[in-house]
């Protein structure tokens, strides 16, 4: 096994070399005025610029979509309605018709009767 008895001192170095190589890090990353980071910056910027215009772009295709289907619904329910009225409208003028073929017929069986019956007082 390997000795780890290390004297203050050692640690103490230790130590001030961590720090120093911190130290040495921060220093070493580039500031906010540096080219590199305002370029990285910028690029970051216009994907969040390009992402909202998508993302704006896509709601509105949404909107123009929901609206689209909206009209065709109403327009649907609006030609639905319009047959269902020339339906009810054809039933109106058949139930007519029927009520007039009735009465006309109706009208020469009471022609037909009233003329036996006059045929009938004619032989007697």
């Amino acid at each position: 096994m390997v000795s780890q008895d290390k004297g203050f001192s050692d640690r103490l170095s230790t130590a001030q070399n961590a720090r120093k190589a911190m130290l040495e890090r921060v220093r070493a990353k580039p500031g906010a005025d540096d080219p590199a980071v305002a370029e990285r910056k910028a690029a970051r910027q216009a994907v969040s610029t390009a992402r909202e215009a998508q993302l704006a772009e896509r709601e509105s295709a949404k909107i123009v979509e929901q609206a689209r289907a909206a009209a065709e619904r109403e327009a649907q329910q609006a030609a639905e309605q319009e047959q269902r009225l020339a339906q009810e409208a054809s039933e109106v003028v058949e139930r007519a018709e029927r009520a007039e073929r009735q009465i006309a017929l109706k009208a020469e069986q009471k022609a037909a009767r009233d003329a036996r019956y006059a045929a009938r007082k004619a032989r007697k």
